[in-house]
Order: structure tokens, then sequence, then C-alpha cells
């Protein structure tokens, strides 16, 4: 028998003073058995970071063809198309025409990912944001994770600040572009 999702909840009070976003939010996110927690703290991180109207996890792996998170506005339009880890270039080129805004938030070596990318065939490869979340804060936040999470999320100048009970975790997020 086949292994199912396990069911992750997490009260996130976010602020994010780089964009003027202040909200509290209760998400419900699924970790596939196969998707390691790195990717899946990753996965949150980059939602808090891209929180807009209209945010939305995707249906998981059993629907390839659509990124991790996306943003539609009101008429159900792809405006934000968010992957993470490290997609093909194949992928990105199809996000990059599908959205006027593509960002890949990566767990692991960045480099690596642009190396793979570079000279590679991708639409608009320039504007794409390639965004590398620390992965001492990444650890921190892995070593604490629990089913049900309570905690405060402050970004200020590309810098998180996340607080979990009375410890506090910071670090960067470093956003790349691709070089053709």
């Amino acid at each position: 028998m086949a292994l199912g999702a396990t069911m992750y909840v997490f009260e996130v009070r976010l602020a994010d003073a780089d964009r003027g976003v202040y909200e509290t939010l209760t998400l419900r996110v699924a970790r596939h058995p196969s998707e390691t927690a790195e990717y899946l703290v990753t996965r949150l991180f980059a939602y808090c970071l891209e929180y807009a109207e209209g945010i939305a996890f995707s249906k998981g792996l059993s629907d390839p063809d659509e990124p991790a998170i996306n943003v539609r506005d009101l008429t159900g339009s792809l405006q934000t198309w968010i992957d993470i880890g490290a997609p093909d270039a194949a992928r990105l080129h199809k996000a990059a025409k599908a959205a006027p805004n593509v960002a890949v938030y990566v767990h692991r070596d960045p480099d690596q990912l642009l190396a793979k990318l570079a000279g590679e065939r991708i639409h608009r490869a320039d504007a794409l944001r390639i965004c590398a979340v620390d992965r001492e804060l990444l650890a921190a936040f892995v070593e604490r994770l629990d089913r049900r999470m309570d905690f405060d999320l402050a970004i200020s100048d590309r810098t998180i600040y996340l607080t979990l009970g009375d410890e506090t975790f910071t670090g960067a997020v470093d956003v790349r572009r691709i070089v053709a």
C-alpha cells in the first residue's frame, strides 16, 4: 500500500516590510512521502515571501505541469509561477511564456542550478528570479519542524527573521539571475 501525504498546519504571522504585507496565515500543507523536509520548508518560505492575493499551492505531484505555487488574478489569469528546487530549462521556458513573473526557490547550492541553466534556451531568462534561501535558516527550521506550528516570520531587506517560541533565527534570501 502506498504511503499518503502528511499534513502540516502552520499558523504564520507574516510581516514583510519590503512589500508592505502584514497578514496572519493559516496554511495546511501536504508533504508527499518523497518530499524532503528542506523542500517542504522552502515551499513554505516561498509562499510567504511571494504572498499576494490569489496565491495558492498546486495539487502537487498529481499535476506536474503546474508550478509548486502560483498567483492568479481575479480573472484566473496566471500572474506568478513559483517553482521549488532545480527545474530544468524546458520547464522554465514554459513558465516564462505562461506567466509574467517567474521565481525559483532553491534549498541547495544555487550555483549548480545557474550553471546547469547557463546558455540554455529559456524565454525571458534574464527576468527569472533564482532565490536561494539561507541553508542554515532552513536547517534550523527543519530541526524544529512539527506537524502543527505557530511562528512569526518577518522580512526586511530580503532578510528573514523567524521566531519560533523564544528563539529567533535569521537568514538572507539571495536573489540571482540566469546568465545568458
